[in-house]
């Protein structure tokens, strides 16, 4: 795989957006990492910007959370396509993340080889 990834990486926990930002830019695949902070601001780039290949997405976070932006992306003819990992502490949220168009699920704490997997699965 040589393709040169822009990965949107959305955590109110500026701590988890850090710790994501650094594993994925070891990742010789990934060009850029954009973050945001909440799910307002995720859907705010993934809507503007065409050439995201990756969410990471936050389930638990303030203004609108993880569950609430798979509903508004899946729905939008434009952006429906846009490939979602959902990261979370809450293994419950597993079934309906899916349900509501998650492409895959990371526990948190996410370790950089699980990560890197996933990355690999979904985009080779």
């Amino acid at each position: 795989m040589s393709k040169e990834l822009t990965i949107l990486a959305v955590d109110d926990d500026l701590i988890n957006l850090k710790l994501l930002k650094s594993m994925l830019t070891k990742n010789p695949n990934v060009k850029e990492v954009i973050e945001a902070k909440n799910g307002a601001d995720a859907i705010g780039f993934i809507k503007s910007r065409n050439d995201i290949d990756l969410v990471l997405l936050d389930i638990i976070m303030p203004i609108m959370n993880g569950l609430e932006v798979l509903r508004v992306v899946r729905l939008d003819e434009n952006i429906k396509q846009t490939p979602i990992i959902v990261l979370t502490t809450d293994e419950t949220k597993k079934t309906e993340a899916l349900e509501l168009g998650a492409n895959s699920f990371l526990m948190k704490p996410i370790r950089s080889t699980e990560l890197n997997e996933k990355i690999e699965s979904l985009l080779v």
